[in-house]
């Protein structure tokens, strides 16, 4: 199974911390990264996106559905309390920034990505892969609020 380099996941890290910042007004704190399964509970709301190009893999945003509706929220400058088609739209629009930014940043280094179009999972998940690790790095926010950051790529 191959290792992703702290290099290649700093990208995805920058970008991530960059756009809570402009778009949510939040700073996080980057949180101890590990290795993960990438399973979810039934409290859960996550944006998986797929990454072809010289990396292969995906990139999962999880949150509780706590946190995605605080993070909907402050996209949409309202009060948003239940996932429906507004709050699940700002959130898929929250990983396409991202994920994009994260692209840009990888440009300059010379690897060139392309991302898919956001799904957007709700509940008790689960993925498996055989092509890499899955790294999660927590993003904490706020009275303990967290965003989970999982990446699974390796070079192409």
């Amino acid at each position: 199974m191959a290792e992703v380099s702290v290099e290649f996941i700093n990208p995805f890290l920058m970008a991530a911390t960059s756009i809570l910042r402009d778009m949510c007004m939040l700073d996080t704190k980057v949180g101890k990264p590990y290795v993960k399964t990438t399973e979810f509970d039934a409290d859960s709301v996550i944006i998986m996106i797929g990454v072809t190009g010289e990396m292969k893999g995906q990139v999962i945003i999880g949150f509780s559905l706590d946190v995605a509706c605080d993070i909907a929220s402050k996209m949409c400058m309202m009060e948003i309390t239940e996932m429906n088609e507004l709050s699940m739209s700002a959130i898929s629009e929250l990983g396409n920034m991202i994920l994009g930014n994260a692209a840009t940043i990888l440009s300059t280094k010379g690897i060139g990505i392309d991302i898919t179009p956001p799904t957007l999972g709700r509940g008790t998940i689960s993925f498996t892969n055989s092509y890499s690790k899955n790294i999660c790095i927590p993003l904490v926010y706020g009275d303990n609020m967290s965003i989970e950051l999982d990446v699974a790529l390796k070079m192409d």
